[in-house]
């Protein structure tokens, strides 16, 4: 588990179990005696960085732990909500962070907890892949898993040197593990800039057969009919936000903003949309785990970033209870 120090707010003694918050229900996964809820935190900048990009996403898993401990607790009795701690990396160590990540989200999806990542550069989905890939070993879900995406950016660049990734190359790399697996890739990005995404972008994204839904189009009929579909041709589910696909006056802190965004309650509508048409949490359920990517608490001085953060992994865990 992090920090204690993390994990510590408000009390409202005077409405007892009724009156609980985040802090006072989290527990160390080690002590969990049946599935539920587990953040896991991936504490890397170092793929923003490798990408020209702002850091200090690093610090994002503290700083969003903070502000989901004075959330209010709707669970109930049930408080199945489990911090498994954080993954470091080290420096430009980020092969070796993810390789770490990756081990430890294959070890919670294969106990049956809804993993929420807590970015941490968007790098972290390179880290995620490679999990579900392992935790479902042997299982026909992993043959037409499919990634929904909620991003200002394609991710799609090819790296600089070759065999070293960036918070802009993840989805590339899953396309070309999976082809080399001999799996159909499938990635549906939601809230695309058409301004912050180059031609050569565009056209790899079009050679992968990958789905883009721009910023300007995501609160369109045609876009939930999209997702929808989507959805129902996938066996399995992974689910990642990334920060930068909001406007910048909700969610400044973030490693590249983008200059117009998705309004923030059109984009809370479509992760609730994905969340229903992925099924409740139970083990049909298609949603497997989820992510919050590039919060960057340099570019946050008044804390905004990390309440709508905060409020999104709150719908997530909604979900995963």
């Amino acid at each position: 588990m992090s920090e204690t120090s993390d994990w510590s707010g408000r009390i409202d003694a005077a409405d007892g179990e009724r009156g609980r918050r985040w802090h006072q229900v989290v527990r160390p996964v080690a002590t969990a005696d049946r599935p539920g809820v587990v953040l896991l935190g991936f504490a890397s900048d170092a793929g923003v960085i490798r990408n020209h990009g702002r850091p200090g996403a690093a610090d994002g898993p503290r700083t969003l732990r903070r502000a989901l401990a004075n959330l209010a607790w709707h669970g109930g009795d049930d408080s199945r909500l489990y911090d498994a701690g954080n993954v470091t990396c080290e420096g430009d160590q980020l092969e070796d962070a993810q390789a770490t990540y990756a081990e430890r989200l294959a070890d919670l999806l294969r106990a049956g907890h809804f993993a929420i990542g807590l970015g941490g550069g968007h790098e972290i989905a390179w880290a995620a892949y490679p999990g579900v890939e392992r935790a479902l070993t042997g299982d026909p879900r992993l043959e037409r898993l499919g990634i929904v995406n909620f991003d200002a950016h394609l991710d799609l660049r090819r790296p600089e040197i070759p065999n070293r990734g960036t918070s802009g190359t993840p989805f590339l790399q899953i396309a070309e593990s999976r082809a080399a697996a001999g799996r159909e890739f499938r990635y549906l990005c939601l809230g695309a800039s058409e301004a912050a995404n180059t031609p050569a972008l565009f056209e790899r994204a079009r050679e992968l057969g990958v789905e883009v839904v721009l910023d300007v189009d995501a609160g369109s009929d045609a876009a939930q009919a999209r997702l929808q579909r989507f959805i129902a041709e996938s066996s399995a589910v992974y689910l990642t936000f990334c920060l930068d696909v909001l406007p910048p006056a909700v969610a400044p802190g973030v490693s590249a903003p983008s200059g117009l965004g998705v309004a923030l309650h059109r984009a809370v509508a479509l992760l609730r949309e994905t969340l229903a048409h992925c099924g409740h949490r139970t083990p049909a359920s298609k949603l497997l785990l989820a992510d919050v990517a590039e919060f960057n608490p340099r570019f946050d001085p008044d804390g905004r970033t990390a309440r709508t953060a905060a409020r999104l992994v709150y719908e997530l865990a909604a979900f995963g209870r």
